[in-house]
């Protein structure tokens, strides 16, 4: 009875302690805005998407005239010695300047192709981007987790050392009046400093996972409460196959990849072709005393290419080689995609199975403790009985403690497999980057001195800090 009333007290005590702590714990949604919100790994990919946002506004900038300046300021000796022995000496001074200007009016497409591949290298960046965001989420996931099971653990442990103080204070009481011999007090001694080194393991499990959760989600894990229900998962591999292919990152960033190629081989085939250039030149040179000069030139020009000995044919060789290898990746992406799926549903089939096999031996493992220990009172059972009852019993606590964390994981997994655990999928309270807005900025290749230009030194010192 004094066994009992004790169990009581530390029940609700747990209880009451557990419920304060709800109050302020931490939720898997708040711990997912998180690892967005302080991930550096998707500041640089951002970072990497700004520079292939670059290549867009260098590629329309080709289109546009080029205007340069040159100055230069030179001071001529010249000594002369003549036969009769005179000699003279002169000193000038030069001066010049001119501006030069040139713009291709014709080079079959090149530049334009070039535009439209940069455009879509842009694309196929955006979508790693939202790669490198399911990862980041994913790892938050598998953080959260642990931290939860760890700590659930060390409960369990911890509990588990106290039952067993109580058999062992029990099996002396018990040895005390010659009911039961040292043996029975010396296994029960054993089996509490087992589990106090299994405690001793636990916890330091529960800081590893505290260090992990840190570096996933950016903060430090405090009391974390029971994760929501599994997210909503299509009912058959096939249509979770079906969402994959049309909605995973690396599908769309291999098929952006693909137009790229195509279009980057056009340019090629383009630039073989002849090409027309405008040019002018404006020119003054003053030489100090003497005289000066200004000049004014306009040339259309054209040039193309008789004989490179074999370079142009290779050129477009190698790029349309290159486009068949980004057309065979596709198939790969898209193998690799379909077995990814089936890999990561059968283990959330396997983790709902463990879970629910677990739980069923928890309730198997529930009644023969309550029937041993009522059996050890009676005589019938002895010391040892009852701990391995109780380990039984704790085993398949311990066990459905991982089983729930391993298939709210799973669960998550067969999401990112399916391209769907990003922030606008689980619609996450959080400042969205939006990568369109720096790309709007710069497409047009704007001058620093512009207002556009202005603008865009705003964001990026704003970037910056």
């Amino acid at each position: 009875m004094t066994l009992n009333l004790r169990k009581l007290a530390f029940v609700a005590a747990t209880s009451l302690a557990f419920s304060v702590g709800m109050a302020s714990a931490e939720t898997l949604r708040s711990a997912l805005s998180s690892a967005y919100n302080n991930s550096g790994l998707l500041d640089q990919n951002r970072a990497l998407l700004r520079a292939a946002d670059e290549d867009v506004a260098q590629s329309m900038a080709a289109l546009r005239p080029i205007v340069g300046w040159s100055a230069s300021m030179s001071r001529n000796l010249r000594t002369t010695g003549l036969e009769n022995g005179t000699v003279t000496r002169s000193a000038q001074t030069v001066t010049s300047l001119g501006v030069l200007a040139e713009l291709t009016l014709f080079d079959g497409g090149s530049r334009k192709y070039a535009i439209e591949a940069a455009k879509e290298k842009v694309l196929a960046v955006r979508q790693n981007l939202v790669s490198v965001e399911q990862d980041v989420l994913l790892q938050a996931v598998q953080a959260y987790m642990d931290v939860r099971r760890e700590a659930e653990t060390v409960t369990l442990r911890r509990n588990n050392v106290r039952v067993i103080k109580e058999e062992l204070r029990a099996a002396q009481d018990r040895f005390d009046v010659g009911e039961v011999t040292k043996t029975d007090v010396a296994l029960a001694e054993a089996r509490l400093a087992a589990s106090t080194a299994q405690l001793a393991a636990a916890e330091g499990s529960l800081e590893q996972a505290r260090a992990r959760y840190r570096q996933a989600v950016g903060v430090s894990a405090g009391s974390l409460s029971t994760p929501p229900q599994l997210p909503k998962l299509p009912a058959s591999l096939a249509d979770a196959q079906a969402i994959a292919l049309r909605n995973h990152p690396a599908m769309k960033e291999q098929q952006h990849n693909i137009k790229s190629t195509e279009f980057s081989v056009s340019a090629t085939e383009a630039a073989t072709g002849p090409k027309v250039t405008l040019s002018g030149s404006l020119g003054v040179t003053d030489t100090y005393e003497t005289s000066f000069t200004r000049d004014g030139q306009v040339k259309l020009g054209a040039t193309g290419s008789l004989y490179s000995g074999g370079n142009i044919p290779s050129v477009i060789r190698k790029a349309k080689a290159q486009l068949s290898a980004q057309k065979s990746g596709l198939h790969v992406t898209r193998a690799a995609i379909e077995q990814s799926v089936a890999t990561s549903y059968a283990l959330l089939e396997m983790t709902r199975a463990s879970r629910q096999a677990t739980q069923e031996q928890i309730r198997a493992a529930q009644v023969a403790f309550d029937g041993v220990r009522e059996e050890a009172t009676l005589g019938a059972r002895t010391t040892l009985d009852v701990l391995n009852a109780e380990q039984e019993l704790l085993n398949a606590r311990a066990d459905l403690i991982g089983a729930v964390a391993d298939e709210q994981i799973a669960a998550y997994r067969v999401l990112a497999q399916m391209g769907q655990l990003t922030v606008d999928h689980l619609n996450l309270p959080v400042q969205k980057y939006d990568p369109a807005s720096y790309y709007n900025l710069v497409k047009d290749a704007p001058t620093a001195q512009s207002e556009q230009g202005k603008a865009l030194d705003r964001v990026l010192k704003a970037i910056n800090k």
